[in-house]
């Protein structure tokens, strides 16, 4: 029977729960692609939380979650700072 993710907004919960996933990766990559600001808006339940979620498991590596989708056959780099974590120089 398949699951469909009625209010998941976590891409993690979504995929690890075996919910029902369309694949709209390749418009993940062409946003990648482009590197430009933008201004998501949408109405209510759109689906605005969940690209937010898949983003950040793509951001963070999270490599295993996008097994058999789009963008896991893009080759791209992810190079994260965070300052928080660094020691101030002295």
């Amino acid at each position: 029977m398949i699951k469909y993710p009625l209010g998941i907004q976590s891409f993690n919960n979504l995929i690890q729960e075996g919910y029902l996933y369309v694949d709209k990766t390749a418009l993940i990559e062409k946003l990648i692609e482009q590197g430009k600001w933008f201004f998501l808006s949408r109405p209510r339940r759109f689906g605005k939380s969940l690209l937010i979620s898949t983003l950040q498991s793509l951001f963070n590596g999270d490599k295993a979650l996008f097994e058999g989708l789009h963008i896991a056959k893009c080759d791209f780099s992810i190079f994260k700072l965070d300052g928080s974590k660094e020691q101030a120089l002295q």
